[in-house]
């Protein structure tokens, strides 16, 4: 049984998160392979890249996001990948190795990467929840 607060749930979190950071890097990959004009050199650019985009999505694309949350709203989420691709554009400048070449790769390359993260997030396992019964 799996416990929060211990070492073992620790291990879990970490284990799950070396896990996800390693699937990002192989759905860049993959989108690198498909889309004509996102570019990964390697690897090890991959991983930093993924790193990159993980750290400008939660600080830039966040705030992209509040901001136009109304126009979200009204394209039913569809704005956000515009959003997403404008953060994939922005993170390509700064990793050496990874290179967007054009909007429509952005936008094409975000979508994929979309698609390719819910497939992940299916395959991935997910932490079952400690059920509390009271015992009399």
């Amino acid at each position: 049984m799996l416990v929060v607060g211990t070492s073992e749930g620790k291990r879990w979190r970490m284990g799950r998160m070396v896990v996800q950071w390693v699937l990002n890097a192989v759905a860049l990959w993959i989108v690198s392979r498909t889309v004509s004009g996102f570019v990964v050199s390697g690897w090890g650019s991959a991983m930093i890249a993924v790193v990159v985009i993980g750290l400008f999505n939660v600080t830039f694309g966040l705030l992209l996001k509040i901001i136009t949350l109304p126009l979200g709203i009204l394209s039913l989420g569809l704005f956000f990948l515009v959003i997403n691709a404008v953060v994939l554009k922005f993170a390509s400048e700064f990793v050496p190795g990874f290179r967007v070449e054009t909007f429509k790769a952005a936008f094409l390359g975000a979508l994929a990467l979309a698609v390719l993260h819910l497939v992940f997030g299916f395959l991935t396992p997910k932490r079952r929840r400690r059920e509390y019964r009271a015992e009399y």
